[in-house]
């Protein structure tokens, strides 16, 4: 169809007969129902999403109708698609309304499409398409207008109830919760936990099918998000900060601005350094507290069906340990803000040009740093971080006395471990650097003790294969075969 039998967004007016508008989805709300007015026996439906045709135009869409049209047009496109529009009617905002519960937009108008006398439909010209998608990386508000999760966090409960705008990037991806409303109605609730160069986690939830699709598909890590009017409110149970999408909100996936370009940067440093992995701080959970055993299959095998931290212990073998390699590669600097490696002759400042304290004097920390592997008879866990003073308490020394140690003593230091059964506990963590997708953070290790081992751990022979059962699952079990 040709583009110049379309009116653009910005010359829609109510006097236009048979319009066509076509644009790109930037937003779109889940299908709700109530009973019609006029017959309360008959449920209507309906449900809204954002087109965008410019930079500078986009209008809301209301599609109405019976429960087969309604849910069916819903199913035919998503937040991205681009789509045209034909006869829609064009009717003037209502800010009393309906409108106050959508996206804002500069257009004085909102569209109406139903069955009887509109048509919805995704655009087929690629060269179309290729001049709309670039549209969905624009920030509906002014780019250099948003909080920063420091300054929320900063202004606490100040903010609750309000409506903002946020920039941040993914660092984590929750699992979706199902549930059913006391009234029977089903409902779902993602967390994603975002992070940006003032605040290392903050929790951001969708309630929306829609809203949940979208963040479903972002890649930790690597997405920065600018989120349009997103409600802020303060969680008494997590006495913090919570930022929940609701029907107003417009998410801009890796928006085209310098803000976004910077903190998108950040976020690659951080994740190359390891730093997300680490700031997940091990005492917020006692190792005398973790007491669920796994094999490292079942450790791999949790973490793809579950991919959130989780705690766990394992009776395995270092299968790597080098602790006869240089002492640079075992003992390591990083700053103290921001986790990055800190070269031993530049000592003045951090050398990652995205530090949030890269004014101000280093503060460094130096400490063991090793990458460890452990294996039991289901697999191997590979680059496992020992740091620290766990690194310390598990070899029984400092870095002072480390340093001090003949190759002969780091030698015989790392056979003292190496290829024995130890008591591993870790923490498993997401981690798209690496090609399990998962990075374990050892707390505690050391030698196993056997009879531990043995009351902890069965490893049966079952039709030539190996089980291994924790001690709680043998108490459950009337028979150990």
């Amino acid at each position: 169809m040709a583009a110049q039998s379309f009116i653009s967004i910005s010359e829609l007016h109510p006097n236009f007969s048979h319009p066509k508008v076509l644009g790109v989805i930037i937003g779109k709300t889940d299908v709700r129902s109530f009973p019609d007015r006029k017959n309360i026996e008959i449920e209507r439906f309906t449900f809204g999403f954002t087109i965008r045709d410019s930079p500078d135009f986009f209008i809301n869409v209301s599609a109405w109708g019976n429960d087969t049209y309604v849910n069916g047009l819903a199913a035919s496109f998503s937040i991205g698609d681009c789509v045209t529009i034909e006869n829609p009617l064009v009717s003037t905002k209502d800010p009393e309304k309906g409108d106050r519960f959508c996206p804002k937009t500069p257009s004085h108008y909102r569209l109406l499409v139903t069955e009887t006398h509109s048509q919805v439909c995704l655009c087929a010209e690629v060269d179309t398409i290729d001049r709309l998608l670039p549209l969905i990386h624009l920030p509906v508000k002014d780019s250099r207008d948003f909080y920063s999760l420091g300054d929320i966090v900063a202004n606490g409960q100040k903010l609750d109830g309000t409506v903002i705008n946020i920039l941040a990037a993914v660092k984590l991806i929750g699992e979706t919760k199902q549930f059913i409303t006391s009234d029977g109605r089903r409902g779902q609730r993602l967390e994603v936990k975002l992070f940006d160069d003032s605040v290392s986690s903050f929790p951001l939830i969708g309630w929306d099918r829609e809203a949940i699709q979208l963040l479903q598909t972002l890649v930790p890590r690597e997405t920065v998000l600018f989120i349009a009017d997103i409600k802020m409110s303060f969680d008494s149970f997590r006495s913090s900060m919570v930022a929940t999408v609701n029907s107003k909100s417009i998410i801009t996936v890796n928006p085209d601005t310098r803000e976004a370009s910077l903190l998108f940067s950040y976020a690659k440093e951080m994740s190359e350094s390891g730093a997300l992995d680490q700031d997940e701080a091990p005492e917020d959970l006692p190792v005398e507290s973790i007491t669920d055993v796994y094999t490292v299959n079942q450790l791999k095998d949790r973490a793809k069906e579950h991919p959130e931290p989780f705690f766990g212990v394992t009776y395995s073998f270092i299968s790597k340990l080098d602790l006869d390699s240089s002492v640079s590669k075992v003992i390591k600097t990083r700053c103290a803000r921001c986790k990055f490696l800190v070269l031993e002759d530049i000592m003045q400042v951090c050398t990652n040009q995205l530090c949030p304290g890269r004014e101000q004097p280093l503060s460094a920390a130096t400490g063991f740093d090793l990458l460890v592997d452990f294996t039991d008879h289901t697999g191997t866990l590979q680059a496992c971080s020992l740091r620290g003073p766990v690194a310390e308490r598990t070899l029984g020394c400092t870095t002072e006395e480390f340093t001090s140690l003949t190759d002969d003593q780091r030698t015989a230091l790392r056979w003292r471990f190496l290829l024995e059964r130890c008591k591993i506990h870790v923490k498993i963590l997401p981690s798209t650097r690496m090609k399990s997708g998962i990075r374990g953070v050892i707390l505690a290790c050391s030698l196993a003790d056997p009879g531990e081992a043995e009351l902890q751990v069965e490893v049966h022979v079952s039709d030539g294969r190996f089980t291994e059962t924790s001690g709680q699952e043998r108490q459950q079990k009337s028979s150990p075969f």
